[in-house]
């Protein structure tokens, strides 16, 4: 273990207070079994899973309601057991309160778990199975990405597309708020380290490397006791500063190296996963249960109770607030994730799901809620960018609808962390113009793509049409060629017929002619 302060600095970054003693400091609680869950059918990135259960299905924990509909994309299983009462649009985390395709599960109270499937538990050494046969089984364990992005776990570790050199986790949990992550590492860290290795085993890296804050002495403490068994993995304590959890940033200020933009960082050799995720892994190919459950920090300035929970997906919002005692008045902000990249709801019945990594209610004195006001030009977004744009130019293009100019500044490599928008002495709302702008952007791509795939088809239909044309062409001139030779045909056969005629008439011609030869020689002999 060593402070990589002192050997890669990361640009950028701010300081925002932490607000994580709340919580921090109280062991993770379990949520009760709520009545309903509520299961959408796209927690993950990618194309939403496809159902194979029917209202009235009595299902068992751990049994797939939902498979997965393509290369990207991860099931959906029974968190509990009892009865499918609904396969139709339910409410989704979203600002706008949107409903998507989901699942609901009334639960019958007994929690049994499936026994009468292979749920993929092995008891051997899991380090003698196949690497593609354990990373089939994370796939149909539904297991995502659970810092945030959602990707599905087992196209990352599809080894077959890349070359990886080190498995980096993120331990570094920098949002305000958030102290799920540190949590799991404390009381957890067996089985995190046990995730890190399979991962390191089927994705054939060498060296593995958890990185971790420096605000967060519990975890690497009991990260690092159980690293000290291995020689391949070691724990790595970089500094205490957001958006260290980017991956990007993380990557950096662990190994030195940068993703290329629009790269990958499988292109440098890195693999990276949540130590969230890492833990699920593990628990999923010893224990046989999917993904159903998460550790979620509840906690703000509104809750009575801060705490971790570890819920079953699919649980509402509002359960989890109850079992933190509730509210204490009404919220100024709701948010699922931290304060810095959260996702803004408006109604606590929307559901947890695999993302969900917080649960925020905040107090109007931890909401920022000042006007802007014209910028100023200090330049201070520039410094706290992480990414080394000029945020001020990006806003100004992106405010006039220049949307090239301002992926001439570089927003394609923005990750939207909202440093920028924190150090803002005018309070402008940066971050809302880039996602103004990488939604037009997306809007155009798609509208491009949509025009390509029309105009394809077009080309398509008029060479479709070339082609049966000229088929047409070809038949009737053989139809045409046919006729005609069946005409000579004829012809030749008409003739035939008339030459045989006249050959017959003209044999009984000579017949008749010799026999009154015959009959006048044989009346003069008489």
């Amino acid at each position: 273990m060593f402070k990589l302060s002192q050997l890669f600095s990361s640009r950028g970054g701010v300081h925002p207070e932490p607000h994580k003693q709340h919580t921090a400091d109280k062991p993770i609680a379990y949520a009760s079994l709520p009545p309903q869950l509520y299961l959408p059918l796209r927690q993950h990135a990618g194309v939403a899973a496809e159902p194979i259960v029917k209202i009235g299905d009595k299902v068992l924990k751990g049994q797939p309601l939902a498979l997965s509909a393509g290369n990207v994309s991860a099931p959906v299983h029974a968190p509990t057991s009892g009865a499918i009462v609904a396969i139709d649009n339910i409410q989704v985390p979203h600002p706008m309160g949107l409903l998507a395709p989901g699942i609901i599960l009334e639960s019958d109270g007994d929690d049994k778990p499936v026994t009468n499937i292979d749920t993929g538990k092995t008891n051997g050494d899991l380090f003698q199975e196949p690497p593609e046969r354990l990373a089939k089984r994370i796939a149909d364990a539904g297991i995502v990405g659970m810092g945030g992005a959602v990707f599905p776990s087992a196209v990352k570790l599809n080894k077959s597309r890349q070359k990886v050199e080190r498995v980096l986790l993120n331990g570094s949990e920098c949002e305000p708020y958030l102290t799920a992550d540190d949590l799991l590492m404390r009381e957890w860290a067996e089985d995190i380290i046990d995730g890190a290795r399979l991962i390191a085993y089927i994705t054939g890296a060498p060296r593995s490397s958890i990185g971790i804050e420096d605000n967060k002495p519990e975890a690497i403490a009991a990260m690092t006791k159980v690293c000290e068994s291995f020689s391949d993995i070691d724990v790595v304590v970089v500094p205490a500063r957001y958006p260290m959890g980017s991956a990007k940033q993380l990557i950096h200020a662990v190994t030195g190296r940068e993703v290329p933009s629009g790269g990958r960082s499988s292109d440098i050799g890195v693999i990276m996963h949540n130590v969230a995720t890492a833990r699920a892994i593990s628990q999923s190919l010893r224990g046989g249960l999917p993904l159903i459950s998460r550790v979620v920090t509840v906690a703000g300035g509104a809750v009575k109770n801060p705490q971790n929970i570890e819920a079953l997906i699919g649980t509402p919002m509002r359960d989890l607030i109850e079992q933190c005692g509730g509210l204490s008045h009404d919220p100024a902000r709701l948010l699922m994730g931290g304060p810095m990249m959260g996702q803004l709801i408006h109604s606590l019945n929307a559901p947890i799901t695999k993302g969900s990594s917080g649960l925020l209610a905040l107090a109007s004195d931890e909401v920022n809620a000042t006007p802007s006001s014209p910028c100023i030009r200090c330049a201070r977004c520039v410094s706290a960018c992480p990414m080394g744009l000029m945020p001020l130019e990006i806003a100004s293009r992106a405010k006039s609808d220049d949307l090239d100019g301002a992926q001439d500044y570089g927003l394609a490599d923005c990750i939207l962390c909202g440093s920028c928008a924190y150090v803002c002495p005018s309070h402008i709302p940066l971050v809302h113009y880039f996602q103004y702008a990488k939604g037009e952007l997306s809007l155009r791509s798609l509208e491009q793509r949509k025009l390509e795939y029309t105009r394809d088809l077009s080309a398509s239909k008029e060479q479709r049409l070339i082609r049966e044309a000229a088929i047409k062409a070809a038949e009737k001139a053989a139809k045409v060629a046919a006729k005609k030779a069946k005409s000579e045909a004829n012809k030749k056969a008409r003739e035939a017929k008339a030459a045989a005629a006249n050959a017959r008439e003209n044999q009984a011609g000579s017949e008749a002619q010799s026999n009154k030869i015959v009959d006048a020689a044989e009346t003069e002999a008489l």
